[in-house]
C-alpha cells in the first residue's frame, strides 16, 4: 500500500470479525492524521487486500484479504460519526483500496457524513478506480517505476499496464492529485528515476514527490540492510525540481 507522506502505520481496534454481507474489508484506521490528504485534517482507512507484493511495501500484514473484515465496516462508520467535527476528511488507503469492489458504496457512506474523500492508490484496478474518481476530492497516485520496469518492483507481469492506465484516469478525470514514487538503490538507478520524472511532467503531471525508502514495516530483509547514503544525490533533485510546479523530496 501510497499529502501525503507515505501513511503512518495503521491504528487497530480490536472488534470482532464483520458478519455483513458485501462491506469494505477494513484492516485498520488512523483516527487522525495531517499528513494523509495535503491542507485537511484527517482519519485513514486502511482497505485490506493488494495484489501486488512490492518488496518495500510498509503494510504487508494488509497484502492478503481474507474471508472476514478484519474490522466491520458498522464499527468504521460509528468511528467516523464520532470524528465529525473532528476532521475534515477520511482517506481511504491500503493495502491497495482500488481493489475491494464496496470502495464506492463505501465512499458514498462515508461523503454523506459530510466528510472530504481522499484515496492513496497504486493503480491496480483502473476500471474501478476510474469510477470512483467522481468521489474523490484528492488522490495520491504512486508511480512505482518506469512502466515499462514495474514488474521488477511489483513482483508481477505487465503490472504497468494498469497503472498506466489509472494514470491515464485520474489526468482526464480533473481530480486534484499528487504522483509520488517511493525509491530505493537497490530498486532505481537515477538514470531510471530521472526519465520517469521527464515522462511524469511530459504527460502533464504538476505536482511530484520521491519518497526514500524507509524500513518501517518493511519484511524485506535486503531492502532494510542495504545502504542508501547520499541517495538520491542533490544534483538529481536539482535536475528534475524545476520540471514541476511542486517537487517534493521525502526522506523521513
Amino acid at each position: 500500500m501510497i499529502p501525503a507522506a507515505i501513511p503512518a502505520a495503521p491504528f487497530f481496534y480490536i472488534a470482532m470479525p464483520s458478519k455483513q454481507f458485501r462491506s469494505l474489508k477494513a484492516g485498520g484506521i488512523t483516527p487522525f492524521t495531517a499528513t494523509d490528504f495535503p491542507g485537511q485534517l484527517a482519519a485513514v482507512i486502511f482497505v485490506q487486500g493488494c495484489p501486488w507484493r512490492c518488496g518495500y511495501c510498509h503494510n504487508p500484514h494488509l497484502q492478503t484479504r481474507t474471508a472476514e473484515s478484519p474490522i466491520a465496516w458498522s464499527d468504521v462508520m460509528a468511528l467516523l460519526r464520532r470524528r465529525t467535527g473532528l476532521v475534515d476528511a477520511i482517506v481511504f488507503s491500503g493495502g491497495e483500496p482500488t481493489m475491494d469492489p464496496c470502495l464506492e458504496d463505501a465512499m458514498r457512506e462515508v461523503r454523506a457524513l459530510g466528510f472530504k474523500i481522499g484515496l492513496h492508490s497504486g493503480g491496480t484496478h483502473p476500471a474501478r478506480l476510474k469510477q470512483v474518481l467522481p468521489l474523490v476530492d484528492w488522490i495520491g497516485l504512486d508511480i512505482k517505476a518506469n512502466f515499462d520496469d514495474y514488474d521488477a518492483i511489483t513482483g508481477v507481469r505487465n503490472s504497468g499496464a494498469p497503472a498506466l492506465a489509472s494514470l491515464h484516469a485520474v489526468l482526464e478525470s480533473g481530480v486534484s492529485h499528487e504522483c509520488r514514487s517511493t525509491i530505493h538503490p537497490s530498486l532505481h538507478s537515477e538514470a531510471q528515476i530521472e526519465q520517469l520524472a521527464h515522462r511524469l511532467a511530459g504527460m502533464g503531471i504538476r505536482h511530484y514527490a520521491l519518497q526514500v525508502f524507509r524500513p518501517t514495516g518493511c519484511a524485506d530483509e535486503n531492502l532494510n540492510s542495504a545502504r542508501q547514503a547520499g541517495f538520491p544525490s542533490a544534483a538529481l533533485i536539482e535536475r528534475i525540481t524545476p520540471l514541476f510546479d511542486s517537487f517534493t523530496l521525502r526522506k523521513h
